[in-house]
Formats: C-alpha cells, sequence, structure tokens
C-alpha cells in the first residue's frame, strides 16, 4: 500500500500525525490542494488502513497509572504456538499497552501501565497463570519518560515518485 502514497499523501499524513483534527482546510492550505481533495484523501487512506486509528493520547499521571513497565518474555523453546493464544489473550487486557514479538534473549516485549508495583505484580502473576509456557518474565521499572510517541516519518518525497 505504501506504493498508493504521493507527495500529497505524504504531507498530509504528516500534518495528520500531529492533530488528527487539523482542519481540511488548514491542511490543503499547508500542502498545496483544496480542502475537498483534502478530504478525499483522508477518506481514502482510511478505508485503505494507512491511517488505522485516531485517539486521544492521556496523561497517565492524570488517571492515576502512572508507572510504566517494560517486560521481557521468555517462551519455552519448540512451544511457538503459544504465541497465537498470547496475543488473542493480550489484545483484551489494557494494561498491556504494547507487545512486540522480537528477536533476542527474550521472545516478547510488552509495555505495560500500571498503577502501582503492586498491580503490576498482579498482571504479571496472571500472564504467568493463563501462559504457563511462558518461562520467565524480566522486568524493566520506567524511571522517566524521555520520549513517548507514535509519530512516524513520513518522507515528503520517496525515489521513485
Amino acid at each position: 500500500m505504501p506504493d498508493a502514497l504521493d507527495g500529497f499523501d505524504r504531507k498530509i499524513l504528516q500534518l495528520v500525525q500531529r492533530d488528527c483534527h487539523m482542519k481540511a482546510e488548514l491542511i490543503a492550505e499547508a500542502v498545496g490542494l483544496s480542502a475537498s481533495a483534502v478530504q478525499r484523501r483522508l477518506k481514502r487512506m482510511r478505508t485503505d488502513k494507512i491511517i488505522t486509528a485516531e485517539i486521544a493520547v492521556v496523561d497517565r499521571k492524570a488517571i492515576g497509572r502512572p508507572m510504566t513497565f517494560v517486560a521481557g518474555l521468555e517462551i519455552e523453546r519448540e512451544n511457538y504456538s503459544a504465541l497465537a493464544k498470547f496475543r488473542a489473550w493480550a489484545d483484551k487486557q489494557d494494561e498491556i499497552q504494547q507487545a512486540y514479538y522480537v528477536t533476542g534473549s527474550t521472545d516478547i516485549i510488552l509495555i505495560i501501565s500500571a498503577e502501582d508495583v503492586e498491580a503490576y505484580d498482579a498482571i504479571s502473576a496472571s500472564i504467568m497463570m493463563h501462559h504457563p509456557q511462558i518461562r520467565r518474565i524480566n522486568t524493566n521499572v520506567v524511571l522517566n519518560v524521555l520520549k513517548l510517541g507514535l509519530f512516524l516519518p513520513v518522507e515528503s518525497e520517496v525515489p521513485g515518485d
């Protein structure tokens, strides 16, 4: 699908990633299109799942979930069927903010939000209870968030455009 993006689409994506409520008229002015053309392009990118969600980013401290944990899970070898089961389960756990299947010393990396260490302990106990094939959880406590975001750089010009 990235081949379907032209320079205008890329410029639009740069802007809406920073502010998904930006008015089409302002985007149009910034990229050199009409507001209706911007609206059509946004609709197409949503339909094509290039834009997969438009969300509100909530301050963790303001809602009483100030702690973030980075957990590395090790799966028992020769038991990778557990991955699909874990993915389905993790998708229903709102405390698990992000989950990545990775290479290296751990198999899955989780970003978990919790009120405190006791709440995190309950989450990790639940992981181990529901997934006995998880051999170990190695946890890092986030002391300070240096950067938090989901912004993806979208080059205005791509070779071949």
